[in-house]
């Protein structure tokens, strides 16, 4: 372990917040940091290529207009989507899941139809489907998890009947970190004449996301947690369905001809794309997405893998920590939710901060999955691929001083 820690040094000074930083960063889960990489193609790009992209025809605007499709290019074969088409660039993975449901759950919901979801949901994945149910008479049908925090096959076979129209579930839990059993659940849900929507926010970060052999119908993804600037994110949808859905948002570049009564729209991908888009953002997308494939995946589920066990069988060893979902390190994908008897989230995540640790403590976007298991809010440590066995060792040594510095004896 010793040479992997080394090798992941090696990593961590590729980032510059890093450089001089007194601080353990362990909230991936929140945003993550970014490499040089994605700072200097951005900063490239604002110096050398800066224009108005899609509709000028002088050389700077062209030259913006190519690095802003060679960036979707790259989210495409990051993707495995069939299409460059199929990828539509939004400003987070919140963003990308609005946008299939307005406009895919506003043209094709009924009253009387069914969207399946899981009490799990990121309220990113909740409530756009909880409105857009409201607003078209549809119900919204939960799954709630096993202890292991998986929905069982036997649960979501029962839960599909011929009015469930729509099924929306994250790959990855951003609370729980466990990984659901996508292809399976894509593919009952086809056999039921549905579509599946699959949040992808905490899985694209964590292992190979392929959307053609999961068949998902859409996926949305947020830039900032794949080492991404903020403000950038895409989400993915197969283009018989995309051609079939009105545009989300209307204004400039999503036109292909206006009147004074009408207009008619764009080609896909850009008649989801109102307005002026993120180049800069896109451009710093790619160089994110091309540093992760440099590192390879094999590699980043390994690390977090080693790393999870760890920092699993360190927390097991401190009394009255309670760790929520699955008892095995190497099923949370780097996410780690925790209570500690008699003491307040917040009051842990404070303590910590004290100690120079960086957690989340609260109840994560997700609170009917809070009262489902029975606590209004909880806190959260989470590993990047430049975490190290120091930073844990941080985390686990503040751990232990929590409940003496809330007043408890022991």
């Amino acid at each position: 372990m010793e040479e992997r820690e080394k090798e992941i040094a090696r990593i961590k000074a590729d980032f510059p917040i890093f450089k001089s930083a007194d601080f353990f960063y362990l909230d991936n889960a929140a945003t993550t940091q970014k490499p040089y990489t994605v700072l200097e193609a951005m900063k490239n790009y604002y110096e050398t290529e800066n224009a108005n992209p899609l509709r000028g025809l002088y050389e700077l605007s062209l030259k913006a207009t190519e690095a802003y499709e060679k960036a979707r290019v790259s989210v495409q074969n990051f993707l495995n989507a069939k299409s460059a088409e199929e990828i539509i660039f939004v400003r987070n993975a919140t963003e990308g899941l609005n946008l299939v449901a307005q406009s895919y759950g506003r043209a094709f919901l009924k009253e009387g139809d069914e969207i399946l979801i899981t009490i799990m949901e990121h309220h990113s994945n909740l409530i756009p489907w909880q409105q857009i149910a409201k607003e078209k008479g549809a119900k919204l049908t939960f799954l709630e998890p096993n202890e292991e925090g998986l929905i069982s096959l036997e649960s979501f076979k029962k839960a599909l009947n011929d009015k469930v129209k729509i099924v929306a579930m994250a790959e990855v839990s951003n609370v729980l970190g466990n990984r659901q059993d996508i292809e399976t659940f894509v593919k009952l849900t086809h056999e039921n004449n549905a579509i599946f929507v699959c949040d992808g926010a905490q899985s694209v970060p964590h292992r190979k996301v392929d959307v053609q052999a999961m068949d998902v119908d859409f996926l949305a993804f947020s830039g900032h947690k794949v080492y991404g600037p903020m403000g950038i994110g895409a989400v993915y949808g197969k283009k018989e369905l995309l051609e079939k859905m009105p545009p989300f948002l209307f204004g400039g570049e999503m036109i292909e001809y206006v009147t004074k009564e009408d207009a008619t729209w764009a080609e896909l991908p850009h008649k989801f794309e109102a307005g002026t888009v993120n180049v800069g953002g896109a451009v710093g997308l790619e160089a994110a997405i091309q540093y992760i494939e440099k590192l390879g995946f094999s590699f980043i589920e390994e690390r977090e893998k080693e790393l999870s066990e760890y920092l699993m069988a360190g927390m097991k060893e401190i009394p009255h920590v309670h760790i929520l979902g699955s008892e095995k390190g190497k099923n949370h994908h780097g996410i780690m939710t925790f209570t500690i008897d008699g003491v307040h989230p917040h009051d842990i995540a404070e303590i910590m901060d004290s100690h120079k640790v960086c957690i989340r403590a609260g109840h994560h976007c997700a609170q009917p999955l809070m009262k489902f298991m029975g606590t209004p809010s909880t806190s959260r440590v989470s590993l990047g691929l430049y975490n190290t066995k120091e930073d844990v060792d941080a985390f686990l040594a503040a751990l232990k001083t929590i409940r003496g510095a809330m007043g408890y004896g022991e």
